[in-house]
Formats: structure tokens, sequence, C-alpha cells
């Protein structure tokens, strides 16, 4: 009877101290986007790493991506999310994607993951600059889609509109079918690099990338600051000898206004304390620092993630 009192309180003792070590024991919620999309699959490894790390219990669920997500977080159904950093600020804001919607402010920033480039691929040896769109049949994006809203704004910061190119609205996909098809000339894919469309498209075509820089990116981050430069590296696809320079917005982790700062400040040291092993599981946990983190962002970060990069040393809004 005294060793089985003896293993109980044990047992009690080692309950007690798992909590006292183990976090605040909340539950949440994160929106990703579709399951063979990289939102989910990074968004389960950080969700494990947060649930051990910091003790919060994380539930990763498949979604229709960044708006979905955003809207979910204001509605209660998710407590964090990955999405865009320029679909963002156009909740924040009550533009493009969210004019009919208005403004959305019931989240805050936790941090920037990794870049989504602005890749503008094509087939055609003539396309060498944006310019060279004019008259030609582009694929960009869905209507209303985040990719559509980066090509206008890239097509405007050469000085191009959508009448001045004959347009196809595509996924990605589609858009590499039908440039392997001949169906259209090039097509705009915001998408982390190396992405498998253009993978595929490089590697059994003479496709190639067609950079966004100079002027154009100037006037593209001095009109929408939520854009930075990007270099794609030499090799990132076959037959890719140079560096490419384009643009690119942020996969964003979001989360609820409302969370408690020591959840906050604890999921984010989950991650940013472990980018080493993150990177183990996930290629994109390379790009994890506290400078991707900070910058480029337009809407306010949560205080917990603010108190964790002001004790490395950055101060955000």
């Amino acid at each position: 009877m005294k060793k089985i009192i003896a293993v109980l309180m044990a047992a009690m003792m080692g309950l007690s101290l798992a909590s006292c070590g183990g976090g605040s024991g909340a539950k949440m919620t994160m929106g990703t986007g579709g399951t063979s999309g990289t939102y989910y699959g990074y968004g389960g490894v950080l969700g494990q790493y947060i649930k051990n790390k910091a003790g919060i219990n994380v539930t990763v669920v498949s979604t229709d991506g960044s708006k979905a997500n955003i809207q979910g977080i204001d509605a209660g159904n998710y407590q964090l999310g990955t999405v865009q950093s320029d679909v963002m600020a156009y909740a924040w804001e009550g533009t493009r994607s969210f004019e009919t919607e208005g403004k959305i402010d019931s989240f805050n920033v936790v941090a920037g993951l990794y870049a989504e480039a602005v890749q503008l691929v094509t087939m055609d040896p003539a396309i060498k600059t944006v310019a060279d769109l004019k008259g030609k049949s582009v694929s960009i994006g869905a209507p209303g889609s985040g990719v559509y809203f980066n090509a206008i704004d890239v097509l405007t910061a050469a000085g191009l509109t959508e009448a001045d190119i004959n347009a196809q609205y595509q996924s990605f996909a589609d858009s590499a079918d039908a440039l392997k098809d001949g169906k259209i000339d090039a097509a705009f894919i915001v998408a982390g690099p190396p992405t498998p469309a253009i993978t595929e498209l490089c590697t059994s075509n003479s496709a190639y990338l067609v950079p966004i820089d100079g002027e154009i990116a100037d006037k593209l981050m001095a009109d929408c600051p939520f854009y930075t430069v990007h270099t794609i590296p030499a090799g990132t696809y076959q037959g890719q000898v140079d560096d490419i320079k384009t643009v690119t917005v942020k996969a964003t982790l979001i989360v609820s206004a409302d969370a408690a700062e020591e959840d906050v400040y604890n999921l984010t040291a989950a991650i940013f304390d472990n980018a080493e092993a993150i990177t183990a599981e996930n290629a994109k946990g390379a790009e994890l620092s506290i400078e991707n983190a900070t910058s480029g962002m337009t809407v306010p970060f949560h205080p917990g993630a603010a108190k964790y990069f002001a004790e490395k040393g950055v101060t955000v809004e």
C-alpha cells in the first residue's frame, strides 16, 4: 500500500511539474491552405513545435488560404493563420480582396516566415522585360486573388494596364499546362521558389524567369510597402545560370488580437528558438530569421511577438 501511495504521489508531482513547465495549456486552431501546398505542410511543422515547446495545443486545418484564414480568425474559428503579407494589408485597410467585406483588424502579426516571390515565367524568347508583355497572352491568376493583384501591381509599375495584355485567369497548374501547350505567352506565379509548377516547366521545356527589378521594383515598393526585393539564386531552376531579381510578399503568421500576450510570446520563441530543427523538417525553415520576421510588415505585431523581438534587439510596431 505504501508503494502504491508513493507511486501515485510521484505521478501527481510529475503532472504538476509538467503543468508548471508546459505553458498555459491554451488551445489554438491554425488555418493554413490546401493539403498539397506549403502553408499546410509547413503549418503542421510549426504547430508541432508550438505544442511541444510552448505548451499550446495547436490544431492545424486545411483552408482556402489567406483570405479564409483572416475571416476565420475574425469569426473566432481560428486563432492562428498563415497568410500573404499583401492580403493581410488589404484586410487591414478594407481594400481590394476585402473591399466588399470591409476592414478586418481583429488580428496581429506574429512574424514573417518566408518569401513568396512574384515569378514571371515564359517560354517566349522575345519576352525579356515586363514591358515586353504588351500585346501578349498572360496568365494573371484568378480574379480577385492575391496573384491577380500582384500581377496588376507589377504591370502598373511597368506602365501597363490589364487592357494592354490578353489576360488569362488561371491557376498555377493551368498556367503551366497552357505555357507548355503554347496557349499563353507568360504567367505570373506567386510562391516560394523553387515552385513545383515552374520546376517542371524548366525541366522539360525552355522556360525561364523574367526579372522584376530596377525602376519597376522601386516604383512598386514605393506604392505598395508590403513588397520587398528578392533574389532567386542561380541554379534554383534547371537552366537558370544567373541570379534573378524580383519582388516578394511574405508568407506571414498571424494571430487573433485577443490571444494572451504570454501565449504569443511563447509560441514566437518556440518557432525562432528552434529554427535549425524546423529547417531539418521543412526547407522553408531556412528563411526563419529576425530580419525576415520583422521587415515588410504593414500590420501591427501582437504585443507578445513584439516582446520577443525586442529581446532580440529589434523594435516593431
